[in-house]
């Protein structure tokens, strides 16, 4: 199949399905002409990297991933046992990122909080007296 026909079945644009494939995530055939030539198995393809890439997996790591890779029925699952310290891995860099997110929401909580109700017009901005002119 074409790259169109591709990117009609999995809804995901020609553009992005080039990306795919200049990060090795898709590897399709080439034609004498030049056109790519796409197998059933990769519309599959491209459904797991969706999936991986909504997991906050990188390209990167996807492509590394990606070969040992099953699809259960309920969902994807590595079937090369070497793969789980990776998934810890990234499961851990996520955790550490929504703590850093968690935190700077926080502080940014305080400094909402800090600023005096009636000193906000309506428009939304804080009045701010101008300083005495010596």
């Amino acid at each position: 199949m074409r790259i169109g026909d591709l990117s009609g079945r999995t809804g995901v644009s020609v553009r992005l399905l080039r990306y795919y494939e200049e990060q090795q995530l898709l590897k399709p055939e080439r034609r004498p002409s030049g056109y790519r030539e796409y197998r059933e198995q990769d519309a599959q393809t491209v459904q797991h990297i969706r999936t991986l890439l909504a997991a906050g997996l990188g390209t990167q790591t996807i492509a590394e991933l990606l070969p040992c890779m099953v699809d259960t029925g309920q969902g994807l699952a590595p079937a090369c046992p070497d793969m789980l310290p990776d998934l810890y891995r990234e499961h851990d860099r996520m955790g550490r990122a929504i703590a850093d997110l968690e935190a700077a929401r926080a502080t940014l909580e305080r400094i909402i909080a800090a600023t005096p109700p009636d000193e906000v017009r309506s428009d939304g901005c804080v009045e701010v007296e101008a300083a005495p002119a010596e």
